[in-house]
């Protein structure tokens, strides 16, 4: 169960993170995977490490708000790999502020990422899906998409249009073979919470990392690989009757 051998999946934002665990962990699962990713060196790593586990993987450069790149990239892929079953957009971007402490910059910033990046390669991706017959999409959002979060207005707007944009391609290509879900985490660990902390609170850093942590009602933050294994299930055909839906995988925080 939970294999995605032969197929090809395309994860963007996959020189580290999350994205690198979903890499590593669909390439486990039998899967080629195309690193897309705009930080050359992340790419790089990512695909070594996943080579150095006997795995198929091949690095694209894509600074994923840019159309041109983004077309080329997916071209580039399935000409590699002969095709496209899977895409993740997992690549965004963070910000803390109110509406009333956002610049017009960060916001538009935000924006281009997070918005119009999943657009591009959702559309980009839609395109080679349907030459194949179909496929499984999965978008990153947030619980900032479900719930309101202090300080986070610019990055929850994104994150509220990622999860309306899954249900509007769930429901525009269900009766052609493609599947749209995204997942909602609430904090998880990863380099980018190590130099948010580091960088806003100097000597407070074990300080902070208890605050963050216990914000989550079990008492931690999530792990890239416990995201990557609900990315794996929904883009396996064990999954092959759910579409247009929001996962949260939050440690309890919508139910405190």
């Amino acid at each position: 169960m939970f294999r995605l051998d032969g197929k090809t999946a395309a994860i963007t934002g996959a020189g580290s993170g999350i994205g690198a665990s979903i890499a590593g962990l669909f390439a486990r699962a039998g899967a080629r995977v195309a690193v897309l990713e705009i930080d050359a060196a992340g790419a790089r790593e990512t695909v070594e490490r996943i080579r150095a586990e006997r795995g198929e993987a091949e690095a694209f450069a894509c600074d994923v708000s840019d159309a041109e790149q983004v077309e080329r990239a997916f071209d580039a892929l399935a000409q590699r790999f002969g095709g496209l079953h899977v895409l993740v957009n997992n690549a965004g971007i963070a910000h803390v502020g109110s509406v009333a402490t956002t610049s017009e910059a960060d916001f538009e910033r935000l924006f281009q990422v997070n918005v119009k990046g999943v657009f591009l390669c959702t559309r980009s991706g839609v395109r080679h899906l349907l030459a194949g017959g179909g496929g499984a999409i999965l978008n990153l959002a947030s619980i900032a998409s479900l719930i309101g979060l202090e300080e986070r207005f610019a990055y929850s707007m994104t994150k509220g249009a990622v999860l309306a944009m899954t249900r509007s391609v769930a429901v525009d290509f269900m009766q052609q073979g493609i599947r749209c879900n995204c997942i909602c985490p609430a904090r998880v660990h990863t380099p980018f919470v190590d130099g948010f902390i580091a960088e806003n609170y100097p000597g407070r850093e074990a300080e902070m990392f208890k605050t963050l942590s216990d914000y989550q009602p079990l008492g931690r933050m999530g792990t890239p690989l416990e995201v990557a294994a609900l990315a794996l299930y929904l883009c396996s055909d064990e999954a092959a009757f759910i579409t247009g839906q929001a996962f949260p995988i939050d440690g309890g925080v919508l139910v405190k």
